[in-house]
């Protein structure tokens, strides 16, 4: 019965398919589905996106050939109100039965419900209705075609459009584009009215976008509109507008040439009813405004405090709350100079950057007093943001180590601290939380806290003993921010004490640039449980449960339930390994994985104090978000340790117990480090995407340190990386993630997608992730965990997958579905293709894409 079932099952699944996937089902008698379009280019077939893009007329979108929305439009019932009217509501017996077991409103409301009305809104809304082919679209799809090569300068262009039937109900539309030859640019002339906008074009039209003998393109002349305007507005002609510019263009038909005049006229006004012109001037900046507490509530007041500091006037409704200097330093309008478009953007840009005010209004009104009427006023109106801003955040978890946890977070904000435009924030963490596992002989509900104290100060310039303005001029927006951190955890893990404070400068060198010098960051963690250790990392402590137990330990070590005592217990057997007094000799392979657990307990409890300086860079040539083409280039170098070094060697207490220097007391990291990441993406038209990424960094220790700390260290796997291992599950090497967090000094991933759009806003990836991690010129010498040159390439993990992505527009929320491709780990006759499954597979879940 039950394989009846499932055979009945799967042919109704089929037949409603087959029903689906008929396109014409729903194609009114007479009408025509367009299955297809051909565009036939001078005899010859074309498929570019810039040309299908200019049909008004295209066919249903298809996922690799398959037109899912249509097939789902097909399945929906458009009629679902009639069609239940006719069934059950005007059929008297149907009725009468739906009657007695519903009432008459029921039943009127059973034609709205899901089964019988929503289910198919649902397929309509999602679904797409077949493309029925129209003869006035395809007349309209001509023009565009001809327009397009007409601006490419094939001014003889003839489009025409036939219809074809493929089959009953099907056709196709075939665009026939014959262009002729294209014109050329034979000669260029300017007439510009204006003496003082004809000497400011003659200095740059070597610039010029328009060239003699090279094909006619409208774009180019667009592109000379746009270039002029720019420059004209840049160079003080404040009142020059791009309308100005015309083209005047005269075509040889026999010989396919194009002569180009262009006329830039004088200015033109109204008075009254009458137009005037007069020629073009070149402003000068006579005076620079600054309204400083600038209101709607305010505007007709009086000022009642004003200051003037170099050539800028300084006003205020109140008492003037800012240093000049502050303010004028993010001004780029100056006195004396010329109008320009771009220093009106750049003092918006600094003035917003500031944070202390909402964006700035910039206004420019002929300076009255200038009898030539060659002079601007430049009036900036600044209207500040609240000095105090106070927020409050309450959070409520559940994790592994906390069932529940409660965290506050009061956070406050004061702009203008020092009435130097700095701005200062600072928020408190405080986390209470329940835990079994923690130690709790009052037997409090909350026995787990955690609390800490991060405070950020931001100043608007570089702060320096030395004047900065000749290498990083105002115009890259330079500022410094001095951050101080400090947390405390009881009942929590190791119970860390933890203290950390940065001094960095930021500047932008360029658009689409940044760069950040750190001149320290400091890092200082001090363990307070270390005998805590086994209890979290328990892939540690199983291995060494496993092997007491494996050569019969002695029994003190062991509870009631068989597994070994943390701290007592597992003390007892190392000291049983260390001295062979266990019952059977020990292999060498056992011993390595005690000796290699008891290294990274030592590692991870360690105190640790990183004293760093670092410089990072980033660039992209990313316009904007919709600008699918692209690169982004990053690099950062990072040293640690030099300094203290140089302080530890000063004193006389320099070394600890195992001969590495302290300083107070703890032995500080010494450390280079270097990364470098490269992203290019490719749109490949039709919402179609390829992108790819490529990183390596190695942090080298050396002087006082022989590893680097586990938190500048590198690991692979998750939902940014090699997507088909959880976090620190990949590596090093091929040691097939012994540990419950493997981390080494040396990484290397590339990773591509292909990314597309399914329909609307839903959109799917097929990935690659390849890379993993090792140890180089450290303290890890066993070779399936090190970095031994080209042979260790064979080393390089490889994932798969698939991803689905929704666009929320100002988000994408992600699912990735990684399997393992390539596991170094396993055995040769084992690594490739052993894991493709489902079962072995790794769900991400994240938050935008992953590069």
């Amino acid at each position: 019965m039950k394989n009846h079932f499932t055979k009945i099952s799967l042919f109704i699944l089929i037949v409603v398919v087959f029903v689906a996937c008929n396109s014409t089902r729903k194609v009114p008698v007479g009408k025509r589905f367009l299955a297809k379009n051909e565009i036939l280019i001078n005899g010859k077939k074309e498929s570019s996106e810039e040309l299908t893009n200019l049909l008004v007329q295209k066919p249903n979108t298809s996922i690799l050939g398959y037109r899912l929305r249509l097939n789902l439009y097909n399945l929906a019932n458009i009629h679902h109100d009639s069609t239940f009217r006719t069934k059950h509501i005007d059929n008297p017996d149907k009725y009468r039965r739906l009657s007695k077991w519903l009432s008459e409103k029921q039943v009127h409301r059973l034609g709205k419900s899901f089964w019988y009305a929503g289910i198919h809104e649902f397929l309509k809304k999602t679904g797409e209705p077949p493309v029925i082919i129209d003869s006035l679209s395809a007349s309209k799809s001509t023009k565009r075609l001809n327009a397009y090569y007409y601006n490419k300068g094939f001014f003889n262009t003839k489009t025409i459009f036939s219809i074809d039937s493929i089959r009953l109900k099907k056709g196709k539309i075939n665009y026939t584009i014959t262009t002729g030859q294209a014109f050329m640019v034979d000669s260029i002339k300017t007439t510009i009215k204006s003496p003082v906008l004809d000497s400011l074009y003659q200095v740059t039209k070597n610039q010029s976008n328009l060239k003699t003998n090279k094909q006619y393109l409208t774009e180019d002349f667009e592109n000379e509109r746009g270039r002029l305007t720019t420059y004209y507005r840049n160079n003080g002609a404040y009142l020059f507008q791009q309308n100005y510019i015309n083209f005047d263009i005269d075509t040889l038909v026999s010989s396919k040439k194009a002569n180009v005049e262009m006329k830039i006229g004088d200015y033109s006004y109204r008075v009254n009813d009458s137009t005037k012109t007069e020629p073009f001037k070149i402003y000068k900046i006579s005076d620079v405004n600054i309204v400083t507490d600038y209101s709607s509530a305010n505007k007709n007041s009086k000022f009642t405090d004003s200051i003037t500091y170099k050539k800028f006037n300084l006003y205020s409704f109140k008492k003037l709350r800012y240093r000049p200097k502050a303010i004028t330093d993010a001004i780029f309008i100056n006195k004396e100079g010329y109008f320009s478009d771009t220093r009106t953007n750049l003092t918006s840009r600094y003035l917003n950057n500031l944070k202390i005010f909402n964006y700035p209004t910039i206004n420019y009104q002929i300076d009255p007093r200038d009898s030539l009427g060659r002079s601007l006023i430049a009036t900036i109106y600044l209207t500040p943001k609240k000095k105090y801003n106070f927020a409050t955040n309450l959070d409520a978890s559940v994790s592994n180590i906390q069932r529940p946890g409660i965290t506050f977070s009061p956070s406050l904000l004061i702009r203008n601290v020092f009435n130097g435009a700095e701005t200062f924030e600072a928020s408190l963490r405080y986390n209470i939380g329940s835990s079994k596992e923690s130690a709790n002989p009052n037997n409090v509900f909350f026995n787990v806290l955690e609390y800490g104290l991060d405070t950020k100060l931001h100043f608007p310039r570089i702060l320096m003993f030395f004047n900065t303005e000749k290498i990083i001029p105002k115009r890259m927006i330079p500022s410094t921010t001095f951050s101080v951190g400090l947390s405390k955890q009881e009942n929590i893990g190791l119970d860390k004490e933890s203290f950390s404070s940065t001094f960095a400068f930021n500047w932008t060198p360029r658009a689409n640039t940044t760069a950040q010098f750190e001149l320290f960051n400091i890092q200082f963690v001090n363990n307070l449980n270390v005998e805590n250790y086994f209890n979290i990392y328990q892939s540690s402590y199983n291995t060494l449960n496993n092997l007491a137990t494996k050569y019969q330990a002695n029994t003190s070590y062991f509870n009631p339930n068989g597994q070994l005592i943390i701290e007592d217990g597992i003390t007892g057997f190392l000291n049983d390994v260390k001295t062979n007094n266990l019952p059977s000799q020990i292999t060498s392979e056992d011993f390595k994985s005690v000796v290699s657990v008891l290294e990274r307990a030592n590692r991870l409890t360690e105190n640790n104090l990183i004293f760093a300086t670092s410089y990072q860079f980033s660039q992209t040539t990313k316009k904007d978000l919709k600008d699918e083409t692209f690169h982004v280039f990053k690099t950062k170098f990072e040293s640690a340790g030099n300094f203290l070094s140089l302080l530890a060697n000063a004193s006389k207490k320099l070394e600890s117990q195992d001969g590495s220097n302290t300083f107070l007391d703890v032995e500080y990291s010494q450390y280079f480090k270097t990364e470098l990441e490269y992203i290019k993406h490719w749109d490949l038209s039709l919402k179609k995407v390829f992108a790819f990424r490529s990183f390596i960094g190695i942090a080298v220790p050396y002087g006082n340190s022989n590893s680097v700390p586990f938190s500048r260290s590198y690991f692979a796997g998750g939902a940014n990386d090699i997507r088909a291992w959880q976090p620190y599950s990949l590596g090093p090497g091929k040691s097939g993630g012994f540990f419950d967090f493997n981390e080494a000094n040396l990484k290397m991933t590339f990773s591509a997608e292909f990314r597309f759009n399914i329909f609307s806003q839903l959109n799917a990836a097929l990935f690659a992730d390849a890379g993993n991690i090792w140890n180089v010129f450290d303290n890890v010498k066993d070779e399936i965990y090190t970095f031994n040159g080209i042979k260790s390439m064979q080393d390089f993990a490889l994932g798969t997958g698939l991803g689905l992505r929704y666009d929320f527009n100002y988000f994408v929320f992600r699912v990735d579905l990684g399997f393992k491709t390539y596991n170094p780990a396993k055995l040769e006759s084992e690594k490739w293709f052993r894991e493709l499954n489902f079962s072995k597979s790794v769900l991400n879940i994240g938050i935008n894409y992953p590069f």
